[in-house]
This record gives structure tokens, sequence and C-alpha cells, in this order.
């Protein structure tokens, strides 16, 4: 199979990466300084899975007119950059290619049918503290790295059967869920939680959870979250907010979502997507979401990047 990565960052550089270094024919989709370095030196990626040094990719210029097709194209860029990589995606198609997005929130398989037939999109889902840390160099945060992806119908097909095979020679877990809205679903109940509380209060996890009264607003936004996803039909396990409650517990005291990381480098933020999505939603469907309402307000100054006002 043939496979495309649009956005060569921590999730489709990691992945990616794995892939190549399994034997997969993988083609790297980047631009600017990550474009120019990986064309030059090619891949690097740091982990505690293995350090990789691959050299001469397959690397094209997001800018360039004219791009190979695939069979599988995964779309890993941020949510804002979901239109131009759409466009991007719809140039690569052959008839029975499969779009999987990797991206976080719950809007990109709907922003995706604006421009691309339903038949070659799928759903996926992707579970990783992966950045860049330099142009063409990818840091992987802890031992975390797992990809699920489905077809949108939830019925099993021969494209994604071989996807699955590839991706069980590479050096990561992959699965195929019964049902992958609710995998997408499942994650932003954790992520949307996770960017919101790291982000506002600028601390990674450790401290959080142990507070009493951060803990309570952790519960409080996630608890908001799954209000949403079950007006929208979404059947949660019972018992979901607890559970999930026990994976932050879990999670290393000083992880940090990757929102709160672009933040910190003044980068623009997904945060419209993620708890501007619960406050919209909310209003929409009279459903009151008052700590996700709250994180809106305040970061909503920060998402087109670092603010003219801060002095560092």
């Amino acid at each position: 199979m043939e496979i495309n990565i649009i956005g060569t960052g921590g999730v489709g550089g990691y992945f990616g990466g794995r892939l190549l270094d399994s034997g997969a024919n993988v083609r790297f989709f980047a631009r600017g300084k990550n474009f120019e370095s990986l064309k030059q030196n090619g891949l690097k990626i740091l982990s505690a899975k293995g350090n990789l040094q691959l050299k001469n990719i397959q690397v094209y210029d997001t800018n360039d007119v004219n791009f190979p097709s695939a069979d599988i194209i995964l779309i890993a860029v941020k949510l804002w950059a979901t239109d131009d990589a759409a466009l991007l995606a719809k140039k690569m198609l052959k008839n029975d290619s499969a779009v999987i997005s990797l991206q976080n929130g719950v809007v990109a398989i709907e922003t995706l049918k604006k421009v691309i037939p339903e038949s070659n999109i799928a759903g996926g889902v992707s579970a990783i503290a992966a950045l860049i840390e330099e142009p063409g160099v990818i840091r992987h945060n802890g031992d975390m790295a797992s990809l699920q992806f489905g077809e949108v119908n939830n019925e099993q097909s021969e494209r994604l059967e071989k996807f699955y095979n590839i991706c069980s020679g590479a050096n990561f877990q992959s699965t195929i869920p019964p049902n992958i809205k609710l995998a997408i679903w499942e994650k932003f109940v954790l992520l949307c939680t996770m960017s919101a509380i790291t982000t506002i209060s600028r601390l990674p996890i450790g401290p959080l959870r142990e507070d009493p009264d951060s803990r309570n607003l952790i519960q409080q936004i996630m608890q908001e979250v799954v209000d949403i996803g079950t007006k929208k039909n979404i059947e949660f396990e019972k018992n979901i907010v607890e559970n999930k409650m026990k994976l932050i517990d879990n999670l290393p005291e000083q992880m940090v979502a990757s929102m709160c990381g672009d933040y910190r480098r003044g980068l623009k933020l997904e945060l419209p997507w993620l708890s501007g999505y619960i406050f919209t939603e909310g209003k929409k469907l009279g459903i009151p979401t008052p700590a996700n309402n709250f994180i809106y307000s305040v970061l909503k100054h920060h998402s087109n990047g670092e603010h003219p006002l801060i002095q560092n």
C-alpha cells in the first residue's frame, strides 16, 4: 500500500516514521523549515521505544501543485488547518483510497465531507505525546503510542484490514474498534479535559489532580463533555467519568496536553474545537457547560498565538 501523511509533526512524523522503518511505502508532506530539514536531513525520532534516523525519505512541500496518489491518506495537521489538508487529500485520491483523520476533536470527519466523497473517508484516533523538538526531529514522550481507525459505518473493509496488517508490523499498537465514532468521542472526553485544565493553569497534571479544588474542576469539565456527547446519541459506558479519572490518575505527573505546549510556545490553539466546541454546542442544545465556558472565555484571547501585550 502507498501511504501519504499530510502533516509531519508529532503524530504524523512519529507514526509515519515507524511505518517507514517497518518497510511500508510512506510519503511525508510538510511545509516551511520542517520540510526543508526533512528533505535535507531526513526524519529523526527520539523515543524511549527506540530512536530512529531515517535518511532519504520521500517528502513533499504542501505548496507544490502535483502530488502522488495513495491508498491510505493520513491527516495529522492541527484542526485549524483541516480545510487545507482536505483539499490536498482530494488531489491524492484513488477510487478506493481511505482518508483517515488522526486529529483531535470530534468534527474532522464532517469537515472532510465538504470536499471528499464520504466513501473515501474513515475515522481515526491517535494516542501519543509527541511534538516537533526542532525541524525534522520528533520527540516522543512516554511510551504511549497507538492508532485506532475504522470505516464511518463501522463495517469491515479490505482497505483498512490491509492497513491494519501493515501497522501490526510497526512499533506501535493498532486496533479497528467496533464503533469508531464512539472511540473518537471517548478520546475527546479525556483530551478536552486535559487540554483545558493544563493550559489554563500552565501546570502539569500531577498537582492538579491532587488538589481537591482543581480535581473537582477536572471532573466538571469532563462531565460537561460527556453530557454534550450523550445528547448527540453517543453511547458512553456508564462509568466513563470515573474510569477516565482513573486514567488521569495514572498519567505521568509531569504530563501536559499538546495545547498547553502550544500556548507556552505562543502558537495557535485548537481551543475552538475543544472547550470552544463544548461551549458552542451547549448553547445550541440548551445544556449548561459553565466550566468549559470559563475555559473558553479566558483562553480564546490566546487562540491565534502569542498575545502582543504579554511580556516575557
